[in-house]
């Protein structure tokens, strides 16, 4: 399905718009302030301290399932886009945990520091939605859709293919990362450094760091072998459309038809989608964060698919 954002905007009335960009930013700003009935959640994780943002909806509880949140790359559950998600979500009456990836540091909030060497590898995620899956399953929740954004998406979808679970009903990914599995097109500069961190894992020398590499959104940074090569490996494991026929569970891929981050998505999507195990929406005019309105159309497409 493709959904036009700036046709559906022209049909409403310049009021009607003012109304609900204003109503917009009121509740993002309510739902960062902390308001509307939203409880940090903590958890002890390999010696970390893992936390998340836990919303009900009114007159909700855990019985009555909650959408489990995965940010992107090297961010947080708090980012603008995210906060909105949580709050349209709130008002469709679905429960949401949103949770924050540690990358190796004990209850992590905001932004990455790019300064601290990277020693976090793409699986911690995989470990960590796990642990709160299971506490999800202690508190009675029987029933978790997992819902992910960009490299959260991939890791969603990782989870997803690998630890399937009966609480598990379906999976929501917004513009999830996907991987060129072709050595090829890949940099000299970044083959070298692939060769030279494989080469320090071989050795038995994986917490060495790579000086002055890249990672992600960090530039000039330190990266240890093992992390570097967790995240940029050539693997199916990292790549998205790889995943999709692995997960039992029905899956809604969101693209953005003006996504400059995740590039050629639809046509990757595309030929898995069969209008049931596995649906796809794309939503013209949506960049990569599908910000203010737009993730109303977004969230409209939600409500359907899980009704």
């Amino acid at each position: 399905m493709r959904l036009n954002f700036k046709k559906i905007m022209y049909g409403f009335s310049r009021a009607y718009l003012c109304r609900r960009i204003s109503m917009s930013f009121l509740i993002l700003f309510m739902a960062a302030a902390g308001i509307a009935n939203a409880q940090e959640i903590t958890l002890k994780h390999k010696g970390l301290v893992l936390n998340a943002d836990l919303s009900l909806a009114e007159g909700k509880t855990l019985k009555d399932g909650v959408i489990l949140i995965t940010h992107g790359s090297l961010a947080h559950r708090d980012m603008e886009t995210l906060v909105y998600l949580r709050s349209l979500l709130k008002d469709f009456d679905y429960n949401t945990l949103a949770i924050n990836l540690s990358l190796g540091i004990s209850n992590r909030h905001g932004m990455y520091d790019c300064q601290i060497p990277h020693h976090h590898q793409n699986d911690d995620a995989i470990e960590e939605i796990d642990t709160w899956m299971q506490w999800l399953k202690k508190e009675g929740a029987e029933k978790v859709t997992l819902l992910g954004h960009s490299l959260g998406g991939a890791q969603t979808a990782l989870y997803a293919a690998e630890k399937d679970s009966p609480l598990i009903q379906s999976v929501i990914l917004f513009a999830p990362a996907v991987k060129e599995i072709d050595i090829k097109r890949y940099s000299p500069s970044y083959k070298l450094a692939l060769k030279q961190a494989q080469k320090l894992i071989e050795e038995g020398k994986g917490e060495a760091e790579l000086d002055h590499s890249n990672l992600m959104h960090c530039r000039d940074t330190k990266v240890a072998a093992t992390s570097f090569v967790s995240y940029n490996a050539p693997s199916k494991r990292l790549d998205t459309p790889s995943l999709l026929p692995e997960i039992s569970k029905p899956v809604l891929v969101i693209v953005a038809g003006e996504d400059q981050v995740v590039l050629d998505l639809e046509t990757k999507i595309r030929p898995l989608v069969d209008g049931k195990g596995v649906q796809m929406e794309v939503i013209e005019g949506a960049g990569h964060f599908f910000r203010d309105l737009i993730m109303d159309v977004a969230v409209e497409r939600i409500d359907e698919f899980l009704k």
